[in-house]
């Protein structure tokens, strides 16, 4: 089906409710206890999924690789450095956190960055979750394409080309599914540089995927980033998640916390009432009384003989709108009563000939 993505426990459509993803990433800081308490509060806090990241430094970044974030909030100027302080969960701990997603009641994700993890992760997780970064690494889409999974790929910093390129091998390869999630490779993504209008592009560039969105911003009391992306068409909504904002280095900073998180779900709950399923303007069934009686009928001003021929003058428009609609009034203006008419009568069709 068109439009569509499952996750393991939801179909998604365009009128779905938020699929949110707390990106625990390596927020846990290569600790297991922290890694199982940050899964507590993503449960806690509603979200759908916790998604970590599964890499070895040695495989993801060469040694002079230089850094790409905010270094007065992550002072490592190294990626290989920087991603070597955290890359000490081996495949069975992810093993271990998958099974306590299950226990807990939230999905698992992490998103693979090497061969070794998209082999490992395969059978723990319901889809594969691809970073921006590898949009174009052709060889490691066609290897999570061969896995045959559903696929959710952010396109930060890339272009439409490149996207339809990274889609085609992904489905060439297997993939069965692909959701795209926008997103602006900042760290932190200041607000004036969100550009959450790419969301329309991409629904409308991209009509048969389901689109989502990868949020980089800072979070705000009101999360109007992420019920902005949703209002926008974004189903499947992905921010980085920790226990504790105020934390230096790494993914904290632009993180939300079990409060922020719990605020933007009951916050998209309410706008998923508000927007209701129904995109066709046209009035609902509630507003059938309204119809009736809010709107006008043309009514006789004064009252009137049987024969008389209706001018303008004769007639006014009054609520309720029982009779003739004044959208008839240049029909009804001409003809003759069959009967005659008191004063505030509400003119029927059966009035007039």
């Amino acid at each position: 089906m068109k439009n569509t993505f499952n996750t393991g426990k939801r179909l998604l459509n365009t009128e779905s409710k938020p699929y949110v993803i707390a990106e625990i990433g390596v927020n846990h800081e290569g600790s297991m206890v922290q890694a199982k308490r940050l899964i507590d509060l993503a449960a806690e806090g509603g979200a759908d999924a916790a998604k970590f990241q599964s890499y070895k430094a040695d495989t993801l970044a060469s040694k002079n690789s230089p850094s790409y974030w905010d270094t007065s909030k992550e002072a490592t100027t190294s990626q290989h450095k920087l991603f070597q302080k955290y890359d000490n969960f081996d495949a069975e701990d992810y093993v271990e956190l998958s099974s306590y997603c299950k226990r807990v009641g939230i999905e698992f994700l992490s998103t693979p960055f090497d061969d070794a993890s998209i082999d490992f992760l395969e059978p723990l997780m319901p889809f594969y979750k691809i970073a921006s970064a590898d949009i174009n690494n052709i060889p490691f889409l066609r290897k999570i394409g061969k896995k045959g999974k559903p696929v959710v790929l952010s396109t930060g910093a890339s272009n439409k080309d490149e996207i339809i390129l990274a889609i085609k091998t992904l489905e060439t390869a297997g993939s069965s599914e692909i959701s795209l999630l926008h997103c602006i490779l900042n760290y932190p993504t200041p607000d004036p540089q969100a550009h959450l209008g790419m969301i329309k592009g991409l629904i409308e560039s991209f009509p048969d995927y389901l689109i989502g969105y990868s949020d980089h911003t800072l979070p705000d009391e009101a999360m109007v980033s992420l019920c902005t992306a949703y209002t926008l068409g974004a189903v499947i909504l992905e921010k980085h998640f920790t226990h504790d904002k105020t934390l230096p280095g790494n993914d904290h900073y632009h993180a939300m916390d079990v409060f922020d998180l719990k605020k933007f779900v009951q916050l998209s709950e309410k706008v998923h009432t508000l927007l209701g399923p129904i995109k066709e303007k046209g009035p609902i069934v509630t507003e059938e009384i309204s119809r009736q009686n809010a709107r006008r009928s043309i009514v006789i001003k004064s009252d009137l003989t049987a024969g008389h021929m209706l001018t303008e003058d004769d007639i006014t428009y009054k609520r309720p709108g029982t009779g003739i609609s004044p959208s008839h009034w240049d029909d009804v203006i001409g003809m003759k009563l069959l009967t005659a008419l008191k004063s505030d009568h509400v003119v029927q069709w059966s009035d007039i000939k």
